[in-house]
């Protein structure tokens, strides 16, 4: 990797660098080397789900275009890098949901506006997905309405303690553990506000910052389920299994051939997110050089399905390159 990437590592106290629709237009190229050197730094920070797929773009781009531009790329979480942004320590801040009503409320009180100040960028698809224990043989499959009655507290059981028998009789008669993000991920958000429509979880639910304790957690108990995005159990598959999932129409399996709004993973599909501060763009041409290479054929378009991610129409990244080659 990187050395810069190392070393960003350490400084931030991150950790290492760890998803359909058909195309309509052939989105820009990456910068060409013969473009004149940059440097400085690029300050990212948000979303533990954009991550791997944020921090694989930055690693190409100081790699392969401007290899004295410095990208910090951190996983506070949706809504902690989100208050960041508002903040003014960002220059992008990465979501996996949308910004919300308060948060652009927040920035207008910064003096900042959406479109004028600051540029929403879609990356990808992602599929929430639930996981599962290698040794669970029963709910490899799971009505979509299932799932949720299980997650939300009092549907099932007004204790919260929910057996697998309780959603299907067949099932053993052992309780379930359940596993999720907390509260500063977009993956929570969009779960409990997109798909639970802010009923309250279980409260029995075991809520965690890092994805790589759930993926343990889960890994070591075959009781367990947890949810997160489709590309940290893509990069898990030896260590858990994910719940094929009927949305009416049959079960079907996450990937990214069935991750999209018109696919049949539609159900669980989201948008992820990057949002770029215009005026620090305008100010700092390695901003507003590295927002280019994200937008890019070889930015978002090329490295999402590398990273567990289905990558938009390419006319949505061009229409965004048109969007910043106007930028003075």
């Amino acid at each position: 990797m990187n050395k810069k990437i190392l070393g960003l590592v350490s400084s931030l106290a991150l950790v290492s660098v760890l998803a359909g629709c058909g195309a309509t237009a052939t989105p820009t190229t990456a910068p060409s080397a013969t473009e004149p050197k940059l440097s400085g730094a690029v300050i990212v920070d948000g979303s533990g789900t954009v991550y791997p797929l944020m921090a694989n773009i930055a690693e190409n781009y100081m790699t392969d275009v401007q290899d004295e531009v410095s990208v910090q790329v951190g996983r506070a979480g949706s809504s902690a890098g989100l208050k960041k942004f508002i903040a003014g320590e960002l220059d992008f801040a990465d979501a996996s949901r949308k910004i919300k009503d308060t948060e652009v409320a927040e920035l207008v009180a910064a003096g900042k506006k959406m479109d004028a100040n600051i540029m929403e960028i879609k990356l990808a698809y992602d599929g929430l997905t639930l996981v599962i224990n290698k040794e669970n043989t029963w709910a490899t499959e799971m009505k979509a309405e299932e799932i949720l009655n299980m997650y939300t507290s009092g549907k099932i059981k007004s204790d919260d303690k929910v057996l697998w028998s309780d959603i299907r009789s067949t099932w053993p008669a052992e309780e379930v553990k359940f596993y999720g993000p907390n509260e500063n991920h977009g993956t929570y958000e969009f779960f409990y506000e997109g798909l639970l429509k802010k009923e309250n979880l279980v409260s029995t639910v075991n809520l965690q910052q890092e994805y790589s304790t759930l993926v343990d957690l889960v890994s070591k108990d075959k009781n367990a389920i947890a949810f997160f995005g489709y590309g940290y159990y893509e990069s898990n598959m030896d260590k858990l299994n994910a719940v094929k999932v009927d949305f009416g129409s049959g079960a079907v399996e996450p990937k990214l051939e069935t991750i999209g709004e018109a696919l049949p993973y539609a159900g669980f599909t989201r948008l992820v997110y990057t949002y770029l501060d215009l005026d620090k763009a305008k100010a700092n041409p390695q901003v507003l050089d590295y927002a280019k290479f994200v937008v890019s054929a070889d930015g978002a378009a090329k490295l999402a399905g590398e990273n567990g991610f289905a990558p938009l129409p390419d006319s949505v990244y061009s229409g965004y390159a048109a969007t910043l080659d106007a930028v003075k």
